[in-house]
């Protein structure tokens, strides 16, 4: 810890010195790189392949900066079809989920390379911090162009974080950026940013953030029975949310000749404590979670002649976890996960007439699990996947099939007197997919489309060898899905609306073989089983305009809209048979507005969600409210001696709502930040 520490303080100061000695040759004109201009999007494409057939949902780079948010995790909340899971505070733990299929359903790319998790098949998107990201692109079904690696085929949804990547004019080689933040539960995040021309081809980057919190904040907590009487009624405060994290990120960019190539080294490293949950008047507990995560990749593509692209990604990644229990009524822990994953992957594609391509990609996984608990199973995990596809764009249609291999061989390695245990099990599927849409009249102002695909994921190390829990014989959870829509995008020359878009998608899911826990017949014994059946119907609804009022005011609006209705179908004879899942609202929606006059930005988004139950039983004693919150702030900016400053002020829930995402897992009320920043 005291390592790591000070390579981030020395990479702080490092580019201090920099700023130093590099201030007078940056750009000599910030005004106009601070000005705003509306133009006609332009996208400038190739080949075929290289085209999405269904368009996707972005938060850009100046979205992003509008909202009261500091992580990826954060931001996704205003995608439609999206639910997130949020523990509360600063440091809470928060994983996603798509169109009610479960988090596992959801790959989740960082710059080009999927993030993975063999152990529990989870991604705290906490750990990415927006300061460095320049678009986060989230697709239902699968990114539908047939360039990519094959892994990508293999998703019910998929997220796309694309980070910075330096753009430098005429006589520039440095750039810098310092941000500061201070706010409420005693946070304070300090994060930099150094880009540097090397050559006229390669240039590098340099992220580091520095976040630290007690996660203390008052909430009010309340419990009542199900006649409608209190339970109890009380103000307390949150303990145990701390957290100290450490984040450093370099890379190198190059330019080749129709192509270019990317290395990347990440490292995070965070204490924590986990609160956990109210339950029985307990508020404060004693678990304890350390995490490192690091990985290196490589991504390099490249234009052969007319007609031929390649692209190749090799990663390899560490994570080691360190949980502790020191709660005084449960038995202690005190456990060490190390996990590691090698990941290659090449994607080839051929034009094989002008408006018709077609896609070999091929992946190599191999995930270790260690862990010093009794009995621990040990096991690796060999995936190979390999993918077909074709696309064709012509005149009013686009189209594109795909058919995804996958091999997964799965073996335990124990030792001691369990040597003898070992397993091992082997698993293919060949899951296809189609995508269209069609463009009716001329221009692209209105379009038309609908997919259908099948996908399936994998049970987690901790599903199938989970000492006491864990079920060998588990099947992968399979999932189809069926969507069709509409886009209206017009922009318009004159008038107060610039520009106006609409996105409309009807989907009906299936899920099955759905891996649940399921008690054993005594208590605290629970095995997990291939129990569930789960049907979803849903509707979203996305809807986006810029205005121009006057000369100097400009002003941007955003809502989605998202309807679920996810029953449990798997036993009639259940209780809870065709009851809604669990934490999945029937409706829900955010809006964001923003204002833009001169050097002042005024930035509102509200986020809504309905009613929904926390188990099983949709009965009353299960039944949670529904819950919004308004976040509201204020930039400024202004110029200085060649430097670019910004002052921010941020308030999240505006009107101080109790709510809570998690049953017994009470949100912040009212919070504040300040941040300063200043670029260079």
């Amino acid at each position: 810890m005291k390592r790591i520490s000070t390579l981030a303080l020395t990479c702080v100061v490092a580019m201090s010195v920099v700023a130093q000695s590099k201030f007078f040759d940056k750009r000599s004109d910030f005004v106009e790189r601070d000005s705003v201009y509306h133009i006609r999007e332009i996208v400038v494409v190739s080949r075929p392949a290289m085209r999405e057939v269904v368009p996707s949902q972005k938060l850009n780079g100046a979205l992003l900066e509008q909202l009261n948010t500091h992580s990826v995790a954060d931001a996704l909340r205003y995608f439609s079809g999206i639910q997130l899971k949020d523990y509360g505070g600063v440091g809470g733990i928060k994983t996603v989920n798509i169109r009610s299929m479960g988090t596992h359903h959801l790959g989740i790319s960082y710059d080009g390379v999927q993030l993975g998790n063999a152990q529990n098949g989870q991604i705290d998107l906490g750990q990415f911090s927006l300061d460095n990201v320049e678009e986060i692109t989230l697709y239902n079904g699968q990114k539908s162009a047939i360039f990519q690696p094959a892994s990508d085929f293999g998703n019910a949804g998929a997220i796309y974080i694309r980070t910075k990547a330096p753009d430098f004019k005429d006589g520039e080689k440095t750039h810098l950026r310092f941000k500061t933040q201070y706010g409420s539960s005693d946070m304070f995040r300090l994060s930099t940013l150094w880009e540097q021309k090397l050559s006229d081809v390669v240039s590098s980057s340099v992220s580091t953030g520095f976040l630290t919190a007690s996660g203390k904040y008052k909430f009010h907590y309340e419990r009542r029975y199900p006649n409608g009487q209190t339970a109890w009624d009380t103000t307390a405060v949150r303990q145990n949310g701390d957290i100290h994290a450490e984040r450093i990120e370099a890379n190198l960019h190059g330019r080749l000749d129709q192509g270019g190539w990317q290395l990347k080294a990440y490292l995070y490293n965070s204490a924590r404590g986990i609160p956990g949950a109210i339950v029985n008047n307990v508020w404060r507990r004693g678990e304890r979670q350390q995490d490192l995560n690091t990985f290196v990749q490589a991504d390099y593509n490249k234009n052969i002649g007319e007609g031929f692209s390649t692209r190749w990604l090799a990663k390899y990644a560490y994570y080691n976890t360190h949980y502790v229990n020191k709660d005084t009524t449960q038995l202690p822990v005190d456990n060490r996960y190390k996990q590691q994953e090698f990941y290659l992957s090449t994607a080839n594609v051929l034009e094989l007439l002008p408006n018709w391509s077609a896609s070999l990609s091929y992946d190599f996984k191999w995930n270790k699990l260690h862990a010093d608990i009794y009995n621990f199973a040990y096991p690796t995990r060999i995936s190979n996947l390999v993918s077909l596809a074709t696309a064709i764009d012509y005149k009013h249609l686009k189209a594109q099939g795909s058919i995804l291999a996958t091999f997964i061989n799965d073996k335990t390695h124990r030792r001691g007197e369990f040597a003898g245990m070992n397993s091992s099990n082997s698993i293919s599927k060949l899951t296809p997919a189609l995508f269209v849409n069609i463009y009716p009249f001329r221009g692209t102002f209105f379009s038309m489309r609908a997919y259908v695909k099948k996908s399936f994921r994998m049970p987690t190390f901790n599903d199938l060898y989970y000492t006491d829990m864990g079920n060998a014989n588990l099947v992968p959870e399979s999932a189809l899905q069926y969507d069709a829509g509409f886009a209206l995008n017009k922009h318009f020359e004159h008038g107060i609306i610039r520009h106006a878009e609409m996105h409309f998608d009807a989907y009906y899911n299936t899920v099955h073989d759905k891996i649940v826990a399921y008690p054993k017949g005594q208590q605290f014994r629970w095995t997990m089983l291939n129990l569930g059946e789960v049907h979803i119907k849903g509707i979203d609804v996305e809807a986006e305009a810029d205005f121009k009022i006057g000369t100097d005011l400009l002003a941007t609006a955003r809502a989605q809209y998202t309807y679920q209705d996810a029953r449990d179908v798997t036993d009639p004879s259940t209780s809870y048979y065709n009851d809604q899942i669990p934490y999945i609202p029937w409706h829900s929606g955010s809006a964001i507005v923003g204002l833009n006059y001169k050097n002042w930005n005024l930035n509102y988004s509200f986020i809504y969600a309905g009613e929904r139950y926390d188990e099983q039983e949709n009965i009353i004693y299960n039944h949670m409210e529904p819950w919004y919150t308004s976040d509201l702030s204020i930039i400024y900016r202004f110029h200085w001696n060649k430097a670019l400053f910004k002052a921010q002020l941020d308030v999240n829930n505006l009107f101080g709502q109790d709510y809570e995402v998690i049953v017994n897992y009470p949100m912040p009320g009212r919070n504040y930040a300040l941040t300063l920043s200043v670029e260079m």
